[in-house]
């Protein structure tokens, strides 16, 4: 590479590529990609369970509880209390059967959690929501 000296005055412009501020430039992006990579990479990894649009078998140990509107419970289409439900699912024991929480449309999200909380602090480990299909 040639370069201008201080006695020289050309009024011609240079006509070489001055490489130095490119290699800087390449380098810095280098770097930089280095340092981010293996965060654009990173992923959690989580098994999602399979979907299945078929219903349900519910057998004789299925407990399908209902929660009407207004907060009403219904225990197997029994209308039971507050302290009857908390009762009855401390009755289930070990058996460990199926809960089916069946909410009405308009039902709050807190009595939803109330009666989920009860479940799972007395051993209940399968808990289901049950739905109506879309019409077509």
């Amino acid at each position: 590479m040639a370069f201008g000296g201080f006695g020289q005055s050309s009024e011609q412009p240079m006509a070489e590529i001055n490489m130095i501020p490119l290699v800087d430039v390449m380098l810095v992006l280098l770097v930089v990609f280095i340092i981010t990579a293996p965060v654009i990479t990173h992923a959690v990894k989580v098994e999602l369970p399979a979907a299945s649009s078929t219903p349900s078998e519910q057998d004789e140990e299925t407990v399908i509880v209902s929660i009407e509107a207004d907060g009403q419970l219904i225990w197997k289409e029994e209308p039971v209390s507050w302290e009857q439900f908390v009762n009855r699912v401390q009755g289930l024991g070990r058996a460990q059967p199926e809960l089916h929480l069946q909410a009405d449309r308009s039902a709050t999200y807190e009595q939803i959690a109330k009666v989920m909380a009860v479940a799972r602090r007395h051993g209940v480990e399968n808990i289901g929501f049950v739905t109506e299909p879309e019409s077509r």
